[in-house]
């Protein structure tokens, strides 16, 4: 199972030229495509005058998701090695976008694969690499009367809690790494009933406790 990934903590940008074309890259940390699009569109608005506006992004904790554009320059030229550089650097939910202002000089394919890539590559260079984990959310619905040891397990095992609100009854919402997810549970389990967790694999939650996955 694949929980965990690299991805960018922030946006960056990198800048390379030739002869006279300048390319400027530009790299997001994206959820998902709408998102990305959302950053390509805005370039294209703010560098109306730009000849090319070249992408690459790659989705999913595995990266099976990716999507490579040239814009107008000859195939294969521009997006394949922008993306290249987002897979040199094992990076998945990001967006690079690099634009080119034209310098009048024509570069040839060797010379546009170059300067993409060296764009892209500075950009990311420049952004801070982080590593993120899957997780997986549930949400605690309990009675007043459970608080106490809802609160104490959750405080024992260290879940991270994501919101809580406390009105006609406690919510709780908690993620927990997803190759983890199985065992946390049990042991959860084992810690509100203060039995093993032998013994609580074979019983039900507490009456009063409901546990959702989100």
């Amino acid at each position: 199972m694949i929980d965990s990934y690299r991805s960018i903590a922030a946006p960056s940008t990198g800048e390379f030229k030739d002869r006279g074309s300048k390319f400027i890259a530009f790299a997001w940390p994206v959820r998902n495509e709408a998102e990305a699009a959302d950053y390509l569109e805005g370039l294209r608005k703010e560098h109306f005058k730009a000849r090319h506006q070249c992408f690459a992004w790659r989705f999913e904790p595995d990266g099976s998701r990716f999507r490579s554009n040239d814009d107008g320059e000859p195939s294969g030229t521009a997006g394949r090695p922008i993306l290249g550089q987002i897979d040199s650097f094992s990076l998945t939910y990001v967006v690079v976008v690099v634009v080119r202002y034209f310098g009048g000089t024509l570069l040839g394919t060797s010379g546009l694969i170059n300067a993409y890539r060296e764009a892209a590559a500075e950009a990311l260079r420049n952004a801070e690499v982080i590593e993120c984990l899957v997780k997986d959310i549930f949400t605690l619905d309990f009675d007043y009367a459970l608080m106490p040891d809802v609160m104490n397990a959750v405080k024992k095992l260290e879940l991270e809690v994501v919101r809580q609100s406390f009105e006609d009854r406690g919510l709780i919402e908690i993620a927990i790494r997803q190759s983890e997810t199985e065992a946390m549970l049990l042991r959860f389990k084992a810690a509100l009933w203060k039995v093993s967790e032998e013994e609580a694999s074979g019983v039900d939650w507490p009456s009063g406790l409901v546990v959702l996955p989100m």
